[in-house]
């Protein structure tokens, strides 16, 4: 299996039971004009801004946490140290990417501070196998082991690339790696779901229960 294949895979996962990400970024003058306002101490213009990215920042911390209180916890630090932080940001037009590092980094916190998910990942073998598994990409529940097995980390990159649809590049700079290490991350995040989905294809329906 590819890892376009998985790619789709786990994308399709990701969103199915909710609602897409949409566009966080929205530029335009006025928009520009409140981030300069709150950074200036306006806490109207940073209400307008959080909630105009609200819904798409707490969609983003659901997925990468998988955890709804998880990240609910996640998003209301991030909106507190993005208040107390924003007289440090230099460029208004770079606040986009500035708001999504606080809050991946938020998500980090969150998810060692309550390591409500780790106890109950299954580890699976990363053995290769070149079966059909075709069938295996519509299990959830596969998926969703595979997924949290994962380190928050690698979690952030598939779905800032894969989901919020963010260049590689772009995610790099967000989650503060280099562009080689993001494009690690991604292909190690894909290359282990699919040696988990194949590995339970292997092991076929004992697997499930």
């Amino acid at each position: 299996m590819t890892a376009s294949v998985v790619a789709d895979a786990v994308i399709q996962w990701l969103i199915a039971g909710d609602r897409a990400i949409g566009e966080l970024r929205v530029r335009s003058p006025s928009r520009t004009d409140l981030v300069v306002r709150a950074r200036s101490g306006d806490p109207e213009a940073f209400e307008t801004l959080i909630r105009a990215a609200g819904d798409h920042l707490l969609a983003v911390a659901r997925k990468i946490l998988r955890d709804p209180d998880a990240a609910e916890d996640a998003l209301q630090q991030a909106v507190i140290r993005a208040w107390r932080r924003l007289p440090q940001l230099r460029d208004p037009d770079k606040f986009d990417r500035w708001l999504y590092r606080i809050l991946v980094m938020a998500c980090y916190a969150e998810a060692n501070r309550s390591r409500r998910f780790r106890s109950h990942v299954r580890k699976i073998s990363a053995a290769e196998v070149g079966r059909d598994i075709a069938a295996t990409l519509a299990d959830h529940e596969a998926l969703s082991q595979a997924f949290l097995a994962l380190t928050p980390a690698h979690r952030a990159v598939v779905v800032l690339h894969h989901v919020a649809g963010l260049p590689l590049v772009e995610v790099a700079r967000i989650v503060g790696v280099s562009h080689g290490t993001a494009r690690s991350r991604l292909h190690y995040a894909l290359r282990s779901l699919r040696s988990a989905l194949e590995a339970l294809d292997r092991d076929g329906p004992e697997a499930r229960r």
